[in-house]
């Protein structure tokens, strides 16, 4: 099921660029993403709590991800819809690389939530917007550096 974001169910949006500095010919981002240790996702947050790495029933691959962004506890399948050395599209329908972009979009189950905890979209959409954007700066440039080490040594767990 495709969600796709409308002005009536946004609930945030964050860019945030950061510098590689790498050779591009070394640079995977596909290889990187879909085989990041538990251990260095965790490094490049403090509100990462841990990832794993398995596949759809048909296949594709996909990125599970526990964090919390702001005060919400966010566990996430992100199927790898895109997946080249140059650019990775992840995507997923939780509720809640280069350049990280998050889209965050109210399910229907989200606008029942709202609803009857007396929530207003407005109100946590403004919440979502400062907390996603918040996570996707620390996040960020940490993932860079590790895209960085992973491209110039091989390896993940190299010191920030």
């Amino acid at each position: 099921m495709e969600i796709i974001q409308t002005k009536e169910n946004a609930l945030s949006h964050s860019a945030v660029t950061a510098v590689i500095n790498a050779p591009i010919e070394k640079v995977n981002i596909a290889d990187w993403l879909l085989n990041l240790p538990d251990a260095e996702y965790q490094r490049c947050s403090t509100q990462h709590i841990g990832a794993g790495i398995t596949s759809t029933y048909e296949g594709e691959p996909m990125s599970i991800n526990v964090e919390t962004i702001g005060d919400a506890l966010m566990v996430q399948h992100y199927v790898a819809t895109v997946h080249r050395p140059d650019y990775c599209r992840m995507l997923s329908i939780s509720d809640s690389i280069y350049t990280n972009e998050i889209h965050a979009t109210a399910t229907p189950e989200m606008f029942e939530y709202l609803k009857k905890h007396g929530v207003d979209l407005v109100g946590a959409a403004a919440s979502r917007q400062a907390a996603s954007d918040t996570h996707n700066h620390e996040e960020t440039p940490n993932f860079a550096k590790s895209i960085e080490n992973k491209a110039l040594t091989g390896k993940y767990n190299q010191p920030f």
